[in-house]
């Protein structure tokens, strides 16, 4: 093995919160944006969700081509749509050509953060402890991104504001030029560099490619973790819907519900250190599903805290140190159930089942909320997700019996 495998290099825990803020700060900017243009609430709505459309479809084609062409060749490519369409939003005048603008623009910078996630798995071989430190510092990206974005905003308006958008995303490619690229093996058809041949057919979706990556959840330690992350996910979507309904209704101010947002993004980053220490603890598997459990239960106990700001507060940061620790163990034990080559197409997969939970969580919960109340939510969908984390519970206890000892996971080959 070479060193640049064994330990990854520090260029790509730069990229990771550039890669990371990339996405979160268009996502930041784009209700401004629309605000000043006049729109009303409900084309803001289409616009925050359009970004996720092409991305929901597509994230299991560019995750194949990355294992295919190289994930730093491809990663580049989306990097450079983002800061070629970012001068280009001061000049949509209107709804539609921030629709079109959205789309693309979109799905080009989360195609940028999971070719950073695609990086570390495949240089790191799918170790917890350097995942964890990528995670931590990808954080970072996602904590600053909307502070910079909003003193631009308030400072000049769109203009200086989308032209940092370019800026951050120069600085992500000089820390992505500055990282290896991974080693790849894909098809037969290859040049002389040793990567396979780009041919314009490539550019299509191919069935063959999807079938191939969903297939990957017949393995059982990717069925699970897929499983944990999208109910990991699906408290976030609470959060981010009929979480701020509850507080506001309850009467907290917006820099309150604020804080408490921002506690979560820095729990979580802190929490992502310790997930090599959990590898290295226990069976993953059940380390996963735990945390999970445990992280279900603060989001739900949410209208039984009584507003009190402490309780919030606290419940707020061992949610987000324990989705912190899980995340980055959910990416190794995936990264290490598959091969080196299919990186890219298991976190297209992944970031598939993303897409899907935060599309269908949020007007879930609103349908739920409408019917019974915004507190009784909390209550309804957490158990219901608990629900769900038993037959997995009895799945990993199976599955553990005739390996005793073992992770669950393989190295890559």
């Amino acid at each position: 093995m070479n060193a640049c495998r064994l330990r990854p290099p520090a260029s790509l825990y730069v990229a990771g919160p550039f890669s990371m803020g990339y996405v979160d700060f268009f996502t930041f900017l784009i209700p401004l944006y629309a605000l000043s243009l006049g729109l009303d609430a409900s084309e803001i709505g289409i616009l925050v969700g359009a970004r996720s459309i092409l991305a929901l479809f597509l994230s299991i084609h560019i995750g194949v081509l990355m294992d295919r062409f190289g994930t730093r060749r491809v990663t580049l490519f989306f990097v450079w749509i983002g800061m070629v369409l970012a001068p280009l939003f001061p000049l949509a005048p209107g709804f539609w050509p921030l629709l079109m603008l959205q789309l693309v623009n979109g799905a080009a910078v989360s195609f940028a953060w999971s070719g950073a996630q695609t990086l570390i798995a495949q240089l790191a071989e799918g170790d917890a402890g350097y995942i964890g430190k990528f995670s931590f510092f990808a954080r970072m990206g996602s904590t600053t991104a909307p502070i910079f974005a909003g003193a631009l905003w308030d400072f000049g308006g769109a203009w200086p504001a989308y032209l940092l958008g370019a800026g951050w995303g120069a600085v992500l490619t000089i820390a992505l030029l500055r990282t290896p690229e991974a080693e790849s093996f894909g098809p037969s058809s290859r040049d002389g560099t040793g990567r396979a041949r780009f041919r314009a057919r490539d550019v299509l979706p191919r069935a063959s490619d999807y079938i191939s990556s969903i297939m990957l959840v017949a393995i059982p330690a990717v069925a699970v973790s897929m499983a944990i992350m999208s109910m990991r996910n699906t408290t976030y979507s609470i959060q981010t819907s009929v979480y701020v309904v509850y507080l506001d209704a309850i009467g907290l101010f917006g820099t309150t519900i604020g804080i408490l947002f921002a506690v979560v993004e820095i729990a979580s980053g802190f929490g992502a250190l310790f997930a090599g220490r959990a590898m290295r603890l226990g069976d993953p598997q059940r380390t996963m599903l735990s945390g999970t459990v445990l992280s279900i239960v603060l989001i739900a106990i949410t209208p039984l805290l009584g507003g009190i700001f402490v309780l919030l507060l606290l419940a707020q940061a061992v949610r987000g140190w324990l989705e912190g620790l899980i995340q980055p163990v959910i990416l190794s034990v995936q990264a290490r159930s598959v091969g080196r080559h299919q990186q890219g197409a298991v976190v297209g997969l992944r970031q598939t089942g993303q897409r899907l939970t935060s599309i269908v969580i949020p007007p879930l919960m609103g349908a739920i909320a409408d019917q019974w109340g915004a507190g009784e939510s909390f209550v309804i969908l957490g158990g219901l997700m608990l629900l769900l984390c038993m037959p997995l519970a009895l799945i990993i206890r199976r599955a553990s019996r005739p390996n005793a000892g073992s992770t669950g996971t393989k190295r890559l080959p």
